[in-house]
């Protein structure tokens, strides 16, 4: 009997340090997510229009990727639509070919359209081989063009890689909860 009760406390325990240890790392992304958006406009002043005009965008503030001949990408990022979070992604990459090296970067994906949005979040996103982010720098987004609906910046961090498409990244979209007027719910801690 005490070792039934002292599993169930245990587990109790357990899926109250998951809560928090979730809604810690929810913030922790939120954070990551404003500090890569202010990361960008720093290093290109001009790119305030796009964060202004695109009906929404996705931004992976921590994207690691790496490879010899073979290599990945991961990262976990935020969605948003007229500058509300509606949810998290999270991106991934396989390769193969010539790279060689590691590095981590930040990277956002503006849709040029509703329907481009749309279709990132119903999972219809893939982006193509003939797609490639642009280095964020001064003024680098006033000549950037959306290409199959996207304009895609790259914002590196640590690292070398000789390789920088993003031909190939596959995501996941998760909504975030919906209050009844329609904004997304505030996760609360005690």
């Amino acid at each position: 009997m005490k070792q039934n009760t002292r599993h169930a406390a245990l587990a109790a325990f357990a899926a109250v340090l998951a809560v928090f240890t979730a809604q810690a790392a929810d913030e922790d992304l939120r954070n990551d997510a404003q500090q890569a958006i202010s990361d960008f406009k720093r290093a290109d002043s001009t790119l305030a229009t796009f964060f202004d005009k695109a009906p929404g965008f996705a931004i992976f503030p921590n994207v690691g990727k790496g490879g010899l001949i073979v290599g990945g990408a991961h990262g976990k990022g935020l969605v948003y639509a007229t500058n509300t979070v509606i949810g998290q992604a999270t991106m991934t990459q396989a390769s193969i070919g010539a790279q060689a090296g590691g590095q981590s970067f930040a990277e956002v994906i503006f849709f040029e359209t509703p329907a481009a949005l749309q279709d990132f979040k119903a999972g219809k996103f893939e982006m193509s081989a003939d797609v490639s982010a642009v280095a964020a720098s001064e003024g680098a987004s006033q000549t950037a063009k959306y290409k199959n609906g996207v304009a895609v910046f790259a914002l590196p961090k640590k690292g070398l890689m000789v390789q920088a498409s993003v031909g190939g990244q596959k995501f996941k979209f998760e909504p975030v909860p919906l209050e009844p007027t329609g904004r997304p719910t505030e996760k609360k801690t005690n």
